[in-house]
Parts: structure tokens; sequence; C-alpha cells
């Protein structure tokens, strides 16, 4: 079946896979059109006032028909805040790229988290880390009640199969799954990419301030899919992950049974690459929360749970300024990944498929080699070209787990990085 979207982030969407599924004027009707049964699903408290998330599903089976008598799974790599694991050393960090495993491993067994932060019971915080796929969940469903997924995709195209309809998302586009969505996932080759587990509130646009209407991420680039169905009995399995842990039933049929939804509350994917950066175009290095397509909003005003920003493409023009990111010690924790291309601040060593992590005040930015050409550049417009990272930026301090501690692809040199800064003052008001 192909996939098919409608746009718009945040709307109220309506959906039907056959004529007539959606009941008209009332969300939960005595009988239902084709037989179907009535469920909501809620993203938000009842009561929520200003950001209500809801959507109403029409659908073959209710959900408490979607699972069963729970035991445990285990999914050693997929760990949940608050952990403390002992054996990474402090400091900066950086990851070459992991190679995809030579082994069988679905979505759900591929994800290898990195760093967590905060305390999923307490909705606060969240998990990062990168993903493998070399095989597809056949006849297997997932859930997170934990928190919603965003997934970037850096090698292999993934297809998502949800209740909400299908997704197909390559590399370059993202997908976020919100919490409690059932879904499966396919793919065609070998895949990895990043994946950011969201335990506080939703992930939504930025208040764009002084930008105003238009630039940065734009709601109509966001795409939600339209209804589609599976009306399949057979043996199943049921995985749900809840309080940080794996719990699995088994079940005799697909939970992908929603003949037709209407609501806010879904998943959604969204390209990258329909980004419009916005700039300085005098002088100066502006933040680079310019550059936030996602945030997940805390009670204190502009402050994320977690950002996502993204470092696309993009023309440099200013005057008398270093262009590259400013050397800088913040209280936000940074971890940073590379879809394709090059980051100007890091040209070597930072590659696709590769992880980075600065924490909240421990000092960072570009390597000797990219100050000393960006100090010495002549200042004539240049776009950055093929280039893609990203960062899941974070108020809280990032604690990274045994499994980031012991690859083989964690970088013990990183921080020589910096070694060749030599000292420049020289009492000259010129400077060096």
């Amino acid at each position: 079946m192909a996939e098919n979207y409608m746009s718009g982030f945040g709307n109220h969407f309506a959906s039907e896979a056959l004529p007539g599924a959606l009941p008209v004027g009332q969300n939960s009707p005595q009988r239902c059109p084709y037989g179907l049964y009535a469920e909501q699903l809620s993203g938000s408290a009842f009561t929520a006032r200003e950001n209500n998330q809801r959507s109403w599903l029409y659908r073959i089976r209710p959900s408490v028909l979607h699972v069963g008598r729970f035991g445990p799974a285990v999914f050693p790599y997929w760990r949940t805040a608050p952990a403390r694991e002992r054996g990474a050393p402090f400091g900066p960090m950086r990851w070459a790229p992991v190679p995809v495993p030579d082994e069988e491993l679905t979505f759900i067994c591929g994800v290898r988290i990195m760093t967590t932060c905060g305390d999923a019971d307490a909705r606060s915080g969240m998990a990062a880390g990168i993903y493998f796929v070399t095989s597809d969940m056949k006849d297997e469903y997932f859930y997170d009640a934990d928190g919603e997924l965003l997934i970037a995709p850096q090698q292999g195209r993934l297809l998502f199969i949800t209740e909400f309809g299908r997704m197909d998302v390559s590399p370059g586009e993202i997908c976020v799954i919100p919490r409690g969505v059932k879904f499966r996932v396919e793919a065609s080759e070998a895949a990895r990419g990043y994946l950011c587990e969201n335990y506080g509130a939703p992930l939504t646009l930025p208040n764009r301030g002084a930008i105003g209407a238009n630039c940065l991420a734009n709601p109509r680039d966001f795409l939600t899919p339209v209804a589609a169905f599976e009306d399949r009995d057979r043996p199943a399995r049921m995985i749900v992950k809840w309080g940080g842990g794996f719990h699995i039933c088994e079940i005799d049929h697909s939970p992908i049974d929603v003949v037709a939804w209407h609501g806010n509350y879904a998943p959604y994917k969204y390209d990258l690459r329909l980004f419009c950066p916005v700039g300085a175009i005098l002088f100066d290095h502006p933040d680079p929360s310019i550059f936030s397509v996602l945030t997940s909003p805390t009670q204190e005003p502009g402050v994320g749970n977690v950002d996502f920003a993204i470092f696309p493409e993009r023309w440099m023009v200013a005057e008398h300024t270093f262009r590259p990111p400013w050397y800088h010690m913040n209280v936000m924790s940074e971890f940073m990944g590379l879809i394709f291309g090059k980051y100007d601040a890091k040209p070597e060593g930072f590659a696709p498929g590769g992880v980075s992590l600065h924490n909240c005040l421990l000092p960072h930015g570009p390597d000797a080699a990219a100050f000393e050409q960006a100090a010495r550049a002549a200042l004539a417009p240049v776009k950055l070209a093929d280039t893609l990272a990203f960062m899941f930026e974070t108020r809280l301090p990032q604690h990274v787990t045994a499994y980031a501690a012991q690859l083989d692809t964690l970088q013990s040199d990183y921080a020589d990085c910096w070694s060749g800064l030599q000292k420049r003052f020289t009492g000259d008001r010129g400077g060096a």
C-alpha cells in the first residue's frame, strides 16, 4: 500500500481508509460504522487547557484486546533514566561511527542507548543513542509508554507501519512516534540512525519570537499519515516499554487495525531539507537556538527539556566575524550526530554516523585546524554545502551508558583536537 500524508503541524486531522468509517457529529456513537469500536488515545491530561492532545480511533478491536498476560522481555542496550553506569571518562567525548552489526536485528532489538538524563517516571529528561535494523519486525508490534520517539535515519530507509498509517522515512528526514502509539518497522536494506526518547512534554515547534511567522520549520511541511489498516488474524507479539522495563504478551491478530481516525495526536515526519535557516547578514554569530526544529518545553519559558536543532546547508556572509561556532561553556548539554557531509567546526574526526557529547559546563568549540582556517579565511560569502548535522540539546546533564563507554569506536584522544591551539597573545592591540 502506498504511503499517503496530510500536511500541517498540530492540526486536527480526519482520515478514513473506508468511506463513511468516521462517525458524523459525535465521537462515540452507540453503533459505529462497519461495526468498529470507538477509542480515544490521549497524549495529555483531559484537563489540559492550552495544548490538549488526543485522537479518536475507530478500530476493528479495542486496545484491551491488543494485550494479554504480560511477561518480562529483555533489551539490555535500551536504557532508561535514571541510570548511573560507571566507566565513562569525564570530559568531552566523541565516537566514530559504529558499523552495522552482522546479525539479525529488528528496530527494537537494534536500539543502543548512549546517554540518559532525568527520570522517565517524572516525565523529565530523555535518552539518546543509535539504532541498527537488519531485519523486519514480523508479526511483532511495539509501543513506548515512557516517552515519544524521534528517529533520524542516517543510512538506509525505514518503513514505519503505525496505527495511524504508514510512513516511509529516509536519511535527511525524521519521524516522531508519540507515546503510546503502536507500530512495527520494516527495512529494505541494512539501516543505521539516531534516536531520541523524550520523556517530557511532546515535541512542538519553537516560539519564533522576533523571527516572526516564517522561516525555520514551517507547519505545512510536517506530514501525518492517512488511515491504513490490517485485518489480520494470526499469532503475533506485543512489546510494551513501561517504567523503564519491557513487557511482552502473545496476541492473535494485528493491532494495526484503525480504519479511521481524527484528532491532533498522531505520528508525523519531516524533511529536514525543507528547514529554512536564518542567520547574521552583517556581522556576529547568532546563538544555535536559531536552528531549532522542535522543542519539548518545560514550565520555565524558553528552556527546553529537549531541543532538536539541525545545522544544514546555508550561506555564511557575516563580516568581521569568526563564522564557525565559537568556544563556549553552557548549562545545556549537547548530544550531536552527523547525517552526511562535514561539520564546519570539526571537519576531521567527526564522521557521518558518529556521535559527540559535550555535557553541561564542559568547554568545547572548533578544533585547532578549524580555528586556524576560519581565523585567516577571506570573509567572502561562502555556502556550507552537502552537510547535515543535528543536536539533541537538554537542560539536564547526560549520563553515559556502559554500552557507550565500552565501545571500540570511543575516541580516547578526542581532547587532543584542541592541543594545537597556541598562545596567541602578543600585547599588540591588533592580535595575532
